[in-house]
This record gives structure tokens, C-alpha cells and sequence, in this order.
């Protein structure tokens, strides 16, 4: 069974050497500016080279290999990926479908799952997949309906036996509060043991399942041999002060969590908490705890999920403003609202605090009928350097290097057009990820989009092989 996130670097010495000679002489750190907005080192595009419906734009340095369309019956809203060996796992609010990647130019479809429920967030650990349901439903079957949250039946996380690709079969469902919006899998102290941090939000006193106050995640105790036995183990209150009261209509109100990032190795974790990003020690999994927390009353609307570092003395946090169906890449909005934001986390065990460096955004407009946010990503496994890739829905793919955490730079970028000139249809990249020396992205209508980064600034990554990999879930073999 193969372990969780972890990648098996397949190093020389003497290629270790060179690079990291390479890039001692090469890499020189920006100075800070007073803005703490981000550069660039690929080129502008400006409002004029907008490209059209469906035309293709990028750098030099960032190109598609190929598309593959989306099928029926999984053409709803495409969202989360994760890999294992040879297979990549693509949610869709209508299910999952397993792609073989053994050639990423030709990639083919293993097996659709009908599933419905939104957003069907998934991750694997071996022979088990996991998925989210976010929607109430009527049962916790794959033929459920949707029902009004009034009359909830279920909502949670649905497990699922992957050894045999091609017929996945459904094991077992686990019923939390709020449903899952998004979890995170964080591997036990042995390897018999997996948990997952269900985060979600959204309580009302209408909602059956889901009422106020909700400051609190859920966390799911796996067997990994017995998968049938996994339960709610802990509902710990994150916010004993209720967290971030929000300002209606402008900047959400904590009430769960959107999304966590964690580091096991290093026993933290970051959560994105729709109005506090926080920092936790979870040395004992059952019982994370909230060290720090911050929040940006100025220009954060929705705090939306995190990225450590490689050597976890960083964390991005991404503001989904306008909730990821609005246009927010534009002059009207500007560089630091519906961007990323670096912290550098300083200090100690209890004392460590995070530290405001910069924000970043993509450095180009899109239309008004392009619906363009910071949204998911993940660490390029570069040494020396910390890079990521990350998905800007209709904004493109865009690659982007944090090292100076006071002035994070672009390298690389690719974009579609608008699904259409004049109206505002919801589409782009919902997630975008390395993995084995290619960039994946499940875009919401076009579906899977394979790209092959070349740039010097990553090429070490084309050296590192994964056997699996969550990317909220990290590991880090590059830190300095």
C-alpha cells in the first residue's frame, strides 16, 4: 500500500550537487516594495490581447499537451483531482472518473462513477477513495436526490474500495454536520490508521443537520483494513469566540472551515476559515489545536484554503471573492482583492505566529463575462526554491514563485477565452497540480487539461516521482 503524499525522489549525487550550485548562483532575492503587490517575469497581457471564445493564450514556457472533454452522465461542474501511480481522480458534482496517465499525451478513461452530490471532493490513501457531499440528499446512496435543507437525510463522506480501477465499489458513508464541504486526509501514527478533517460551513436554524453555531470540523477515524468501521471521532471547536463576525455582503463570517492544508511530518496544519486563517499543532489528530490566527478585514472577502512551503515556514492562503462565479480580475477589483497572501510563520512550537508578506494575483484582465479568482494549487517540488502552480478558474493556470515572500514573481501562464462574449457562463480551472512532470487541470466545463512546463526555474522537479499524491495533504523534501 502505497503511503500517502509521498514522494520518491529518484536523485543522483552528483545531479544534487550540480543543482543546487546551479541555483546558489542564480537565484537572487527581490528587494520588498511598499505595495507588497506581485511582479512578473512572463509577459503582460493586456486588455487589447485578451484572447477571444475559446482561444488560447500562455507564456512561452507553459503549453497544453491535450484535452479531454467531459462525458456524459459526469458533465456537471468538474472539481477536485488527486493521483496515485499511473491514475489521476477527477471529482465532478455528478460523480468521479478515473483517468490512466501512464501517457500523459494520451491519457483514457478507466471508469465513470454516477454519484451525485456536490462537490464530490475526493483523495485517496491504497485501495480507498474518498469523496465529499456537500448537498443534502435523501439517503446516502449514489441514487439519492437532492432535497431542501429543511428535510436533510445525509450529507458527509462516502468511501469507496479503488482496487480494481476499472469497478470502484462503494464501502461505506459517514454522516457529518454541515455535510463536507471539503476534507483533508491525515495519515494516524501507524499506518493502520487514517483520519479526515471534514471542513464545512453554513449552519441555519432551518437546516436539518446544520445548525448555528457551527465553529467546529469533523474528524472521521479510518481503519485503513477496516474502512467499514470509520466513524466521527472528535468535533473540535475551533472558534470559542465564534471567530470573524463578517460584514453582510462584503466579507464572510466564520462559521466552520472552507478548506484545510495539513503537514503531517511538521504536525500542523492550516485552515482556511471563510473569515480567520489559522494555524494548528495536530500532534494529537483527534485533538487539533488553534496556535495562531489571522485575519484582513481590508482586503480578504473569503478565506479559501492554504499551501505550505516545502519547508513549511510559509502558508498561502487564497481569497475566493465573489464565491468563484464572479468576474474579479479586472482594474474595477484590483491586485489585492481575490488574490493569494503570503505569510511567513515565525517562531516556535506554541509561539509560532504568521507574518503578512504580500499578496499575489495574476497580472492580466480578463472580461466581464470571465468568472476569475484565486483558487486551488499546488507546490512544484523545485529544490531551493518555493514555486506553485494554481488554477484562476476563467483566469487561466498560472505558475508563480513565492521564494522572496515580499515579492512573489510569475514565470508562467495559460489561459482560455470566455465561454462567451456576452454572457457570464461559469467555467475555467478549478484545480491545478504538478504531478510526475506535468501540470493536470480539471476545468469545470472543458474538462481534463494536461500542460508541460519547461522553464530552468523547475527543472529539478522533473526529477521527482510521486506514488500518491492529496495535495492537501503535504509533504516536503526541498525545504532549506
Amino acid at each position: 500500500m502505497s503511503r500517502s503524499c509521498t514522494p520518491r525522489s529518484r536523485w543522483l549525487g552528483t545531479l544534487s550537487l550540480a543543482a543546487a550550485g546551479l541555483l546558489l548562483t542564480s537565484v537572487v532575492a527581490a528587494a520588498p516594495h511598499d505595495a507588497r503587490a506581485a511582479t512578473t517575469e512572463s509577459s503582460a497581457v493586456t486588455t487589447t490581447d485578451i484572447p477571444g471564445v475559446d482561444e488560447i493564450r500562455s507564456s512561452p514556457n507553459l503549453k497544453l499537451v491535450v484535452n479531454l472533454p467531459k462525458e456524459t452522465p459526469l458533465d456537471a461542474t468538474n472539481s477536485d483531482l488527486a493521483f496515485q501511480g499511473r491514475y489521476a481522480f477527477a471529482g465532478n458534482y455528478n460523480g468521479f472518473v478515473i483517468y490512466d496517465i501512464s501517457r500523459p499525451a494520451a491519457p483514457t478513461v478507466v471508469s465513470r462513477v454516477l454519484c451525485p452530490g456536490s462537490q464530490n471532493d475526493i483523495s485517496v490513501h491504497g485501495d480507498l477513495l474518498f469523496l465529499s457531499t456537500d448537498s443534502p440528499r435523501s439517503d446516502d446512496s449514489c441514487d439519492s436526490t437532492r432535497v431542501p435543507s429543511s428535510e436533510t437525510q445525509w450529507e458527509g463522506i462516502k468511501i469507496f474500495d479503488i482496487s480494481d480501477k476499472a469497478n470502484p465499489r462503494y464501502l461505506k458513508s459517514v454522516q457529518t454536520a454541515c455535510g463536507s464541504h471539503t476534507h483533508t486526509l491525515v495519515p494516524g501514527r501507524n499506518r493502520a490508521t487514517m483520519y479526515i478533517y471534514v471542513s464545512s460551513y453554513g449552519p441555519s436554524d432551518t437546516y436539518v443537520g446544520c445548525p448555528p453555531p457551527h465553529d467546529s470540523i469533523s474528524i472521521v477515524k479510518v481503519p485503513v483494513h477496516r474502512p467499514t468501521e470509520a466513524a466521527v471521532v472528535a468535533v473540535p471547536n475551533l472558534f470559542p469566540d465564534g471567530g470573524y463576525e463578517g460584514v453582510p455582503g462584503q466579507k464572510s463570517a466564520t462559521s466552520g472551515c472552507h478548506d484545510i492544508t495539513a503537514y503531517p511530518s511538521k504536525n500542523l496544519a492550516a485552515g482556511a476559515c471563510m473569515g480567520d486563517g489559522i494555524l494548528m499543532d495536530i500532534s494529537d489528530r483527534e485533538a487539533p489545536r488553534v496556535i495562531n490566527r489571522v485575519r484582513d478585514t481590508e482586503n480578504f472577502a473569503f478565506w479559501h484554503s492554504a499551501t505550505f512551503n516545502n519547508a513549511g515556514t510559509k502558508v498561502i492562503f487564497t481569497d475566493e471573492l465573489g464565491g468563484g462565479g464572479a468576474p474579479t480580475c479586472n482594474e474595477v477589483i484590483g491586485p489585492n482583492r481575490g488574490a493569494d497572501a503570503v505569510y511567513d510563520i515565525t517562531g516556535r512550537g506554541d509561539d509560532r505566529t504568521m507574518v503578512f508578506g504580500s499578496y499575489f494575483k495574476i497580472p492580466r484582465e480578463n472580461t466581464n463575462t470571465e468568472n476569475c479568482v484565486a483558487h486551488n494549487g499546488s507546490l512544484i517540488p523545485v529544490f531551493g526554491r518555493d514555486i506553485m502552480v494554481q488554477a484562476w478558474y476563467q483566469g487561466g493556470i498560472s505558475v508563480w514563485d513565492f521564494t522572496n515572500s515580499a515579492n512573489p514573481r510569475e514565470i508562467a501562464y495559460w489561459e482560455r477565452g470566455p465561454l462567451d462574449e456576452e454572457n457570464l457562463i461559469t467555467g475555467g480551472s478549478w484545480s491545478a497540480y504538478w504531478y510526475n512532470g506535468y501540470i493536470y487541470s480539471n476545468d469545470i466545463a472543458k474538462g481534463l487539461d494536461v500542460l508541460r512546463l519547461t522553464d530552468w526555474r523547475t527543472w529539478t522537479a522533473n526529477f521527482v516521482r510521486y506514488s500518491e499524491l492529496n495535495v492537501q495533504t503535504q509533504t516536503g523534501r526541498f525545504g532549506r
